[in-house]
């Protein structure tokens, strides 16, 4: 006696039998996607607003340099980047002019 088991009923086959198996075959569309590799790397095209703090602003100028590298290149391109944003910061916590006076005063009065 054959028992049925529920679940969803097998596809039926196509006429010409199973697929033999091998390398799959490329979907439709898929001969665009080559021809979009092989033309290289396409820039993001995100839009920068400038911030007004020259630095910086070159900082962000200079990223628009690795849409024109292949990828092994970008990681020069973020960490130079990246050190003159640092050195931005770190500039911010240099203040000009003259030292700040002491917080402790000093009386002299005898």
């Amino acid at each position: 006696m054959e028992q049925s088991t529920p679940g969803p009923e097998p596809e039926p086959e196509a006429a010409g039998g199973p697929e033999p198996a091998g390398p799959a075959r490329p979907a439709a569309g898929a001969g665009e996607a080559a021809a979009t590799e092989q033309a290289g790397p396409r820039p993001l095209g995100v839009a920068v607003t400038p911030t007004g703090q020259a630095a910086v602003d070159a900082g962000l100028r200079r990223l628009a340099d690795a849409d024109h590298l292949p990828v092994g290149g970008h990681l020069k391109v973020y960490e130079d980047v990246h050190r003159g944003l640092r050195d931005v910061l770190a500039g911010l916590d240099q203040h000009p002019g003259p030292p700040a006076p002491s917080s402790t005063t000093h009386d002299n009065r005898s």
